[in-house]
C-alpha cells in the first residue's frame, strides 16, 4: 500500500469518476483501475459501488478519511522538519472563495513578514473541511457556513448585503427594497456554490421565487463592473460598496437574512506551522469594520 496508490485513491474518491481522475492524475485509466482494485484486495473490501456511476461506499468513505489524515500528517511532518532546519521563514497556504475581501490583511502580512511565502488557493466552501483535514491548506476563509467536525474557527465579519444598481436605475434613489420588488429584475451573480449565489437563491426560495440570472461570473469582483455596464443588478456586501469600480447605488435589502458572515477556519488539534500562526494572528487582528 504505497503512498502514490493512496494519493491516486483520494483523487478517485473525490471525483467519483475513473476517467476524470485518470486525466487529472495523467495516468492511463486501466492502470488507475488496477490501483484501486489492488487497494481493495489488500483491504479485503470494496471501496466503491460500481452499479452505474462510481460512488464511494461506507468502507470507502471510512478509508478516505483515514488516508486524508495520514497523508496530511506526513506532509505536516515534512513541513515541520523544513521549518526547523531551514533558514527561511516558512510557507503559509490560505484557501478562500474570493481574495478580494482579504487584500488588506494579506498586504499587511507581507509588509510585516516579507520572508514568508504565501500560497493562495481558490476553494469552494464545501471542499474546505476536507482540504483542512488533509492538511492541503493551513487556513480557510469562507463567507458561508462550514459544518464539519475537527475544525476550529473565528468569526471575522458579519455584515449586511445590499443590492447594487446603476445610477440611472429606478431603484437608485431608494434607501431600501424588498426581495419581492426584485423578483423581475435581471441579476448578475457568481457561479453556483459561491456564497453570493447561494445567498441570492436562498432569499428568493424563502418566497417561493427564483432569481432571474442573466449573467454568471467566476469571480465576484467582476459583478460590479457588469452592473456598471447596465447588464443587470446584483448583491454586494457592505464592505465592498464605495471601493474601486464603476459608480453604483447601493440599496439595503429589507430582509434580516440578507447578510454575509466571513469566518476563518483551521484544523482542530493539529499544530499549525509558525507561518500559518502568524497569518492567523494578522487576519484575526485585522480591523474589518475600518478596513485596516
Amino acid at each position: 500500500m504505497d503512498l502514490n496508490s493512496l494519493r491516486q485513491f483520494l483523487v478517485v474518491a473525490r471525483l467519483e469518476h475513473l476517467s476524470r481522475a485518470a486525466d487529472e492524475l495523467r495516468v492511463a485509466q486501466p492502470s488507475l483501475s488496477r490501483t484501486v482494485a489492488r487497494l481493495e484486495g489488500e483491504l479485503g473490501a470494496p471501496l466503491f459501488e460500481r452499479g452505474g456511476r462510481l460512488r464511494l461506499n461506507d468502507a470507502g468513505r471510512l478509508f478516505r478519511d483515514h488516508v486524508e489524515r495520514a497523508l496530511g500528517e506526513l506532509d505536516a511532518g515534512r513541513r515541520a522538519v523544513a521549518e526547523a532546519t531551514a533558514e527561511g521563514a516558512g510557507t503559509v497556504r490560505l484557501a478562500s472563495e474570493t481574495f478580494l475581501t482579504l487584500t488588506g490583511p494579506l498586504a499587511a502580512f507581507k509588509r510585516a513578514h516579507p520572508a514568508v511565502e504565501v500560497e493562495l488557493h481558490w476553494s469552494a466552501a464545501e471542499d474546505m473541511a476536507r482540504r483542512l483535514r488533509a492538511q492541503e491548506v493551513d487556513l480557510c476563509v469562507a463567507s458561508q457556513p462550514i459544518r464539519a467536525e475537527g475544525l476550529e474557527s473565528v468569526r471575522l465579519l458579519d455584515e449586511p448585503v445590499g443590492v447594487a444598481v446603476p445610477l440611472d436605475h429606478p431603484l437608485a434613489d431608494r434607501t431600501s427594497v424588498t426581495v419581492d420588488e426584485l423578483a423581475d429584475e435581471p441579476f448578475v451573480s457568481a457561479r453556483e456554490g459561491h456564497w453570493h449565489r447561494r445567498l441570492l437563491e436562498r432569499l428568493f426560495a424563502a418566497r417561493d421565487r427564483t432569481p432571474r440570472i442573466v449573467c454568471e461570473v467566476d469571480e465576484s469582483g467582476a459583478i460590479a463592473d457588469l452592473i456598471g455596464a447596465s447588464l443587470g443588478i446584483g448583491l454586494v456586501p457592505a464592505l465592498a460598496r464605495g471601493t474601486a469600480g464603476p459608480p453604483l447605488a447601493w440599496v439595503a435589502v429589507d430582509s434580516p437574512d440578507c447578510r454575509r458572515a466571513v469566518t476563518l477556519f483551521w484544523g482542530a488539534g493539529g499544530r499549525l506551522p509558525a507561518a500559518a500562526r502568524l497569518m492567523r494572528t494578522t487576519i484575526t487582528g485585522w480591523d474589518w469594520t475600518a478596513g485596516r
